[in-house]
């Protein structure tokens, strides 16, 4: 874009506006709030209509001189950064709206915690040097400690320390890794970093240093349970984020570092991510079958969503990256659509026991439409977001590991299980309870907040194309990067065809 510092605006602009809303009253923060984040959302639009398909790996590109040592403000995109951030700045408006009415104390502060993680988010997917990733990646913890612990619900200072503490622990390790990587690689610029060879015996020493920081933020079983705490005691908003993005960053972590950085211990510890995966994928959907409360239910079917993540970035194929990458952004979409229309009914009735709800699609038809939408993408219906993620990384998984993709497949079973049997207690039966009977349909606002995420997610399901296309050549290029170290694959091929794998390669070449 000629010169322009379009990334650095982009963190400016929430940063800015952060500070103002300090200095306003209610009303005026949350105006401000979502100017902003509307501003940001318009740049993330300029920026993916500028976003050269084919072109360089590196776009946007802005770097400083070394502000000590080797650290400096160096930031620039690839496909996978750019959707990460789109969908970043789409949801954050939508945040501030849902947060409108509900929110009554200390609005300024509130409206200022969210504007700096939107500031967070968007730096640790534009950062291009090391320690830079780092500041932001933890950073991002920070204000949705306080989100949880000042206006979540009634246990939420438990949460709030229980999320901090388990996302804190892991990435002490993954700074000491890092120290060791500038120190061996003489840069702590990700881009070069990403070329570097490291010394095949400190390989699996780092991958499991980071290791065991994504893996909280995943999060992966068995390091979930900070999530459906987290879930529960959040406001609406706060939910929406960590589900929609902050999740996120866990997987972007694995794309970016852990298996391009470290392709033989991916390789090696390959049946682990499995293994892991398969695990969290029935145990957390059979959890979430037997839950009370909505939004339990919800936190414990995204532990499920993200383990198809997984497995599709340790598939080391091109169908598997880019399954993982489209689960990453529906799940973000979808989920962040279920919590909100949680909270849609939980202020009319303040609670979330599904029990207490039942005949929804009588009095609030609108409401129903937008759920029954939500409900079945995130079982994964075909014309729908889900549907598209959930093929390519299982496709991609059954070239690698025909057991694997057997046991995560059922996930899908299950997910239709616990997310149908959810939507036919709320939207379905009688209107017993006479409060029940009394509350309303969608207000202008709420239409307004699920309207752009149904939208999105039907785009995503009918052309999925828009979102491929961007992160294309960098899947490309992930796949040169590691092939030689993909483990071997247990699919036999079919008499009179060739190995799924050699078909694969055959088509990447």
């Amino acid at each position: 874009m000629n010169g322009f510092p379009i990334l650095s605006v982009m963190l400016l602009v929430p940063a800015l506006a952060a500070v103002g809303c300090l200095m306003l009253d209610a009303k005026g923060a949350r105006w401000l709030a979502l100017a902003a984040t509307l501003v940001d959302f318009a740049l993330g639009v300029a920026l993916w209509a500028n976003f050269d398909i084919g072109g360089a790996q590196w776009q946007f590109v802005e770097r400083s001189a070394p502000l000590f040592g080797p650290f400096g403000w160096s930031l620039g995109i690839d496909g996978f950064a750019l959707m990460l951030i789109m969908l970043s700045v789409f949801l954050m408006p939508i945040c501030i709206g849902a947060s409108w009415e509900s929110v009554t104390s200390r609005v300024p502060e509130y409206m200022a915690a969210f504007l700096f993680t939107e500031v967070l988010m968007i730096g640790t997917f534009a950062a291009q040097d090391l320690f830079l990733f780092y500041v932001f990646f933890e950073g991002g913890l920070i204000p949705m400690f306080l989100i949880i612990g000042i206006w979540g619900g009634a246990n939420r200072v438990y949460a709030s320390y229980k999320f901090f503490l388990y996302t804190l622990l892991g990435s002490l390790l993954m700074l000491i890794a890092m120290l060791y990587m500038v120190q061996q690689a003489g840069t702590s610029e990700i881009p070069k970093l990403l070329t570097h060879d490291f010394p095949r015996a400190a390989q699996p020493w780092l991958w499991f240093a980071f290791f065991a920081s994504f893996a909280v933020k995943m999060p992966m079983w068995p390091v979930h349970t900070w999530l459906p705490d987290a879930h529960v005691q959040a406001p609406t908003a706060g939910s929406v984020i960590l589900a929609g993005v902050l999740l996120k960053l866990g997987g972007y972590g694995f794309l970016r570092f852990s298996v391009p950085m470290f392709p033989q211990a991916s390789a090696d510890y390959t049946w682990l991510i499995l293994a892991l995966s398969a695990v969290a994928v029935i145990y957390t959907s059979l959890v979430a079958l037997v839950q009370s409360d909505m939004k339990k239910l919800i936190a414990y079917s995204s532990v499920a969503h993200m383990a198809i993540v997984t497995i599709g970035l340790f598939a080391f194929n091109r169908q598997g990256i880019e399954g993982a990458m489209i689960v990453m952004l529906s799940h973000g979409l979808v989920s962040g659509a279920l919590f909100l229309c949680v909270g849609i009914i939980y202020d009319r009735l303040h609670t979330r026991e599904i029990a207490r709800y039942g005949g929804l699609s009588i009095n609030m038809p609108r409401y129903a439409l937008f759920f029954m939408l939500f409900t079945m993408a995130s079982v994964g219906l075909p014309g729908t977001s889900g549907f598209v993620g959930e093929f390519l990384s299982l496709a991609g998984t059954y070239q690698v590991s025909t057991t694997a993709t057997l046991l995560c497949t059922t996930g899908i079973i299950l997910g239709a299980a616990y997310m149908l049997y959810l939507y036919r207690r709320v939207a379905f039966g009688d209107l017993v309870h006479d409060d029940v009977r009394l509350m309303p349909d969608l207000s202008a606002r709420e239409f307004a907040l699920l309207a752009p995420i149904a939208v999105a997610v039907l785009w995503m399901g009918v052309y999925p194309e828009s979102f491929l296309a961007p992160m294309r050549g960098d899947v490309k290029t992930l796949v040169a990067r590691v092939e030689r170290s993909a483990p071997a694959g247990d699919s036999a091929p079919t008499p009179g065809k060739p190995a799924l794998a050699a078909a694969a390669h055959a088509e990447a070449h």
